[in-house]
C-alpha cells in the first residue's frame, strides 16, 4: 500500500509500505476518508524524524479483516466505521472511560503508529465507533477529530436553547461548533479575524459575526447581551488574546471552555475568574461513546457536517494539499479514496 509521511521541515513523500496483517484484538479498515487538521502542522513543519510514520488521525472507513480474538460483535465484515485515534494501556481507569489519550502510555494515531493517509490502517477493534447510513464517510472523518472536539466541548458546557454562545475562532473546529450550537437551540456569535471564515459562520448558522481586529469583541458581546456577557464561552483559536477575550466575554457565574491547543494565556485572575465566579473548562477531544453521540446528533438533526471541508484531495495531492494548508489558502481538507 501506499502511505503520506512527513521527511521534515514542511517535505512530505508518498512511500510504500507492506499491506498490514491484523494482531490479536485488531483489524484492518479500508480507507474511505482521512481528515487534514490543522495540528498536522506541529509535525509538517518539524525540522526531522528518528522514523517514517504514516501521518493523519482522521480516519473513517470500512472493516475488511478481523485479527485474532475479535468476535463480529466487535466488527463486522464491511461495516462503516469511524476511528478512536488513541492506542492506550487498557488497563487504566482513564482507558476504562474511553479517553485513552490520557493515558500515560498512550500513542496516537499518525503521530506515534501508523494513521490514516494510506490505503489500509490497522487498529484495535476497541476504538471503532460504527458510522451511521446518513453520513457520508468524510463526515465520519471530521467526528474522528475536529468536528467531535467541537461537540465535547459544547457537551461540557452544557449548551442549550438557553444560551448565548461565543465562539472565538471558526476555522475548522469552530464552523463545527458553530453548526452544531446552532442546532441545539443556542444563539451563537462567532469571531475570527479572516473575512472568508466570518462568511462562512454566518452559513453555519452564527446569529452575529464579529472581526476582533475592527472592534472590542468582549464589549460587543456585552452590548449584545444587556451589558452582562455571554452565557458561554469557548475558545477554538489557541491564541492568547483570543484566550484571555473568552474569559472576559463570559457573564458573571458563566462558563468559559478551551480546546485551542498550544500557547499561552496571561489572566488577571481576581477580576477575571475569581471576582465574577466563573467556570473554566479545558476539553480535549472525546471518548468513542461522544463519537457515536456527535454522529446520531448529526444525523437526527440533520447537520450538513460536511460543509465544514473546502477541499477533497487524493493521495497523490498530499503534497499540494499540505502547502495549501500551511500557507492558509484553503479551509479544511480531505483525502478521499476508492
Amino acid at each position: 500500500m501506499r502511505g503520506v509521511v512527513f521527511t521534515g521541515n514542511s517535505q512530505l513523500e508518498i512511500r510504500d509500505f507492506p499491506d498490514p496483517v491484523p494482531g490479536p484484538g485488531e483489524v484492518v479498515v479500508g480507507m474511505r476518508a482521512s481528515g487534514i487538521c490543522g495540528s498536522d502542522l506541529n509535525l509538517y513543519r518539524k525540522p526531522s524524524f528518528e522514523r517514517a510514520v504514516i501521518c493523519g488521525h482522521e480516519p473513517c472507513g470500512v472493516v475488511l479483516e478481523r485479527g485474532p480474538g475479535v468476535s463480529e460483535q466487535q466488527a463486522l465484515i464491511g461495516e462503516r466505521v469511524m476511528i478512536h485515534h488513541y492506542r492506550g494501556c487498557n488497563r487504566c481507569w482513564l482507558c476504562g472511560m474511553g479517553y485513552t489519550q490520557m493515558c500515560r502510555q498512550a500513542e496516537v494515531m499518525g503521530t506515534d503508529i501508523p494513521g490514516g493517509h494510506a490505503g489500509y490502517l490497522v487498529a484495535p477493534a476497541s476504538t471503532l465507533v460504527p458510522l451511521p447510513d446518513g453520513l457520508a464517510f468524510a463526515e465520519g472523518a471530521a467526528i474522528a477529530c475536529g468536528t467531535g472536539t467541537a461537540y465535547a466541548a459544547l457537551k461540557r458546557l452544557d449548551v442549550s436553547g438557553r444560551d448565548t454562545l461565543a465562539i472565538f475562532g471558526q476555522g475548522p473546529v469552530g464552523l463545527s461548533a458553530t453548526q452544531l450550537a446552532t442546532a441545539m437551540g443556542a444563539r451563537v456569535i462567532a469571531i475570527d479575524p479572516a473575512a472568508e471564515r466570518r462568511a462562512l459562520s454566518r452559513e453555519m448558522g452564527a446569529d452575529v459575526v464579529l472581526d476582533p481586529t475592527a472592534t472590542d469583541a468582549v464589549e460587543a458581546i456585552r452590548d449584545l447581551t444587556h451589558s452582562e456577557g455571554a452565557d458561554a464561552t469557548l475558545d477554538c483559536s489557541g491564541n492568547s488574546e483570543a484566550r484571555v477575550q473568552c474569559a472576559r466575554a463570559a457573564r458573571p457565574w458563566g462558563r468559559a471552555c478551551y480546546v485551542g491547543a498550544h500557547g499561552t494565556a496571561t489572566f488577571e485572575m481576581t477580576p477575571d475568574v475569581i471576582h465574577r465566579q466563573l467556570t473554566m473548562i479545558g476539553c480535549w477531544t472525546f471518548n468513542p461513546q461522544l463519537m457515536a453521540e456527535c454522529a446520531r446528533f448529526a444525523v437526527d438533526r440533520k447537520v450538513q457536517l460536511g460543509r465544514v471541508f473546502t477541499d477533497t484531495f487524493s493521495l497523490d495531492q498530499a503534497a499540494d494539499a499540505y502547502q495549501r494548508v500551511a500557507a492558509r489558502t484553503m479551509g479544511k481538507g480531505v483525502f478521499l479514496f476508492d
